[in-house]
């Protein structure tokens, strides 16, 4: 059985997606900003997309900017408030220390030019707390940039309140909310959300498409990539009229069928939660409940996380580690890091994340290989037999 279970890396393209972006690669395929009519109808299909993307997120079209994805819009929308907040004579940026590389390379790039980053703790659950947020602020605060909901451990952020405090401090509040869209219910209003970023194949679209909310007055945006006038003058490039057509599709496909798929994938994923917690030193990361729909993250003490994922895929599952062995490094997840894990405890991680493509006969063979694959990979590991042995 083959069994895909990384769903917040990437997801699968849904029919819908792939119905709807069809005919702009074999009719509707002229270039939107050209003037004769198959430039036009591409243009129309592109602001229809438009409108989808911002009635799904409550905002209106006009602050709606498309980009190539979730990385772009952070760059843009962190770069776009520093900018802003320089000029009123604000250099205070607040994140936390588990945000997505997107965000904290960022972060760093403007501590050389002269910010002052704060990133707030997350705690053991990996959760912010309001108070340590308002503690905090400042009267030079530029930006509040806090992610909806984590990447590894899946856990979800009070963004209704952070969006609310910021608001009655007169402070910029930015999310990344690239893991949470199309899973989670957004409104930008209801929220005090002033800027907002998501990626188009973390629900069903292709990859190369992402969108960057910025509500109406609140900052105007710097340009990213130079070049033509696209996107009102915001975001060089021909757009991509095909994804941003396929992620309107794939957005509303999944905005409207939150509720089924959510109660669906919260049962498979308790499942898995419920049987894997039962291997012998196992770890549940994160917030039990305060979680995304498909986040599954344990560590199992005394193996390596990359042994693990090889063996889970010669047994048909595809999963990911917190671990950054693709980088070539072998530090440890900071998320997890970041919850207080100690090193040899992070290295021992394993992400599962599910959709609602996945089946129930697929959570029975995920829980029947883990317990297996850990237990056989403890029979070889040194540190194992160390732990075992009291040391």
């Amino acid at each position: 059985m083959q069994v895909y279970a990384d769903n917040a890396a990437t997801t699968k393209v849904s029919q819908t997606a792939i119905d709807a972006m069809l005919p702009c690669l074999t009719e509707k395929y002229g270039n939107p900003s050209s003037i004769h009519s198959f430039g036009q109808a591409a243009s129309r299909e592109m602001e229809s997309a438009r409108a989808i993307v911002a009635e799904c997120l409550n905002a209106d079209p006009k602050e709606i900017t498309f980009t190539s994805g979730g990385s772009e819009a952070d760059n843009q929308a962190l770069l776009s408030a520093a900018a802003a907040g320089e000029k009123k004579g604000k250099k205070h940026i607040i994140s936390t220390a588990f945000e997505h590389h997107a965000i904290l390379h960022t972060l760093d790039k403007l501590r050389k030019q002269g910010f002052r980053i704060e990133l707030l703790p997350v705690y053991e659950e990996g959760i912010v707390r309001l108070e340590d947020l308002e503690k905090a602020i400042g009267e030079d605060t530029a930006l509040v940039s806090i992610m909806y909901a984590n990447n590894e451990i899946g856990t979800i952020q009070p963004i209704k309140e952070i969006g609310a405090l910021c608001k009655e401090r007169g402070v910029l509040f930015h999310t990344d909310a690239v893991q949470a869209a199309g899973h989670l219910h957004i409104d930008v209003k209801e929220q005090n959300i002033d800027m907002l970023s998501l990626s188009g194949h973390k629900f069903h679209a292709p990859k190369g498409s992402g969108v960057l909310y910025v509500r109406a007055g609140s900052v105007p945006l710097i340009n990213v990539i130079e070049g033509g006038a696209q996107e009102r003058g915001k975001r060089a490039g021909t757009e991509n009229i095909p994804g941003i057509v396929a992620m309107a599709a794939a957005l509303k496909e999944s905005c409207e069928n939150i509720d089924s798929n959510t109660a669906k994938v919260t049962v498979m994923r308790d499942r898995l939660i419920q049987g894997l917690e039962q291997i012998p030193e196992s770890v549940l990361n994160g917030h039990r409940t305060k979680r995304l729909p498909g986040n599954v993250n344990f560590c199992f003490k005394g193996i390596e996380g990359e042994s693990l994922l090889l063996m889970l895929d010669r047994q048909g599952i595809a999963a990911s580690s917190g671990s950054a062995c693709t980088s070539g490094s072998l530090d440890p997840s900071h998320v997890l890091l970041s919850i207080g894990l100690a090193h040899e405890v992070a290295h021992g991680s394993l992400r599962l994340s599910l959709s609602e493509y996945n089946t129930e006969e697929e959570v029975d063979h995920i829980l029947a290989t883990v317990p297996a694959v850990v237990e056989r990979l403890r029979a070889m590991s040194p540190v194992w037999e160390s732990m075992q042995k009291g040391k």
